[in-house]
């Protein structure tokens, strides 16, 4: 497992812009890393992941809008998230799998953070 931690949330009017950034304790490059958000009375929802090779998917939400990337020697995953709409607030969250691939879904998720919490005013 690696520690995670999440920065860069805060309030923003609706169309703008904020960069995510989720530090790890160690070495990031050989696993698939995740984004995901969970709004008041709302299931948890996976937003974008990227494997090892930093082949990058996303949820039809937010694609289009929001890029995920990594910097594996700073070990850490961003999330840049561009068009901003009330509908996106919500605590994110970063994760770390335990393999290169992302195909295995959140059941191959050792490692949370803690969040970050975004806010979109209209």
């Amino acid at each position: 497992q690696v520690q995670l931690v999440e920065s860069g949330g805060g309030s923003v009017q609706a169309g703008g812009s904020l960069r995510l950034s989720c530090a790890a304790s160690g070495y990031i490059g050989s696993y698939c890393m995740y984004w995901f958000r969970q709004a008041p009375g709302k299931e948890r929802e996976e937003l974008a992941k990227i494997d090892a090779d930093s082949r990058a998917t996303y949820a039809d939400s937010v694609k289009g809008r929001f890029t995920i990337s990594k910097d594996n020697r700073r070990n850490t995953l961003y999330l840049q998230m561009n068009s901003l709409k009330p509908e996106d607030t919500a605590m994110y969250t970063c994760a770390a799998g335990v393999v290169g691939y992302c195909s295995g879904g959140t059941k191959d998720i050792d490692s949370w953070g803690k969040g970050t919490l975004v806010t979109i005013s209209s």
